[in-house]
């Protein structure tokens, strides 16, 4: 099974000068704790959570109307292309403990999100043990990564 045989295609982004408190907004609205962040080819340039915008911007007393997404975004996201095994998006999940992984296409344009929930739901087919090594990664604090083989 491929990345684009589990995500959501229906992938809510916003542009490096959206406001915080427009992608808070957007979040709520949508019922997202996640945001990739997008340059003007849509292209993943950053990803933001909720609780980005409580730890770098409510705590830093930021003004949420005024200032970019881009302040409190984090870079270096790690994406995934659609084509890719969902195998290889699990250890890249895994190894990286992310919750949600933006989905690229071949020109790295955004096509789609995959969760922790996209997982869930095709837990069956995936494999049931293997969500549960992957899930267990993702939360394992002493940064261990167990083989699921």
């Amino acid at each position: 099974m491929k990345a684009k045989d589990c995500m959501c295609n229906d992938v809510i982004y916003v542009k490096s000068n959206a406001s915080i408190y427009d992608v808070a907004k957007i979040m709520n609205d949508n019922h997202v704790g996640c945001v990739p962040v997008c340059n003007d080819e849509n292209s993943v340039c950053g990803i933001v959570t909720d609780r980005d915008i409580i730890l770098r911007s409510v705590i830093s007393c930021k003004d949420a109307k005024q200032t970019p997404i881009s302040e409190i975004m984090s870079c270096n996201v790690c994406t995934c292309n659609e084509n890719d095994e969902m195998k290889t998006v699990e250890q890249k999940m895994s190894t990286n403990q992310i919750r949600r992984i933006p989905v690229c296409d071949s020109q790295n344009k955004i096509v789609g999100i995959l969760t922790l929930g996209d997982l869930a739901k095709k837990s069956q087919e995936l494999g049931e043990e293997n969500i549960c090594i992957t899930l267990e990664n993702i939360c394992d604090t002493k940064g261990t990564i167990k083989n699921g083989e």
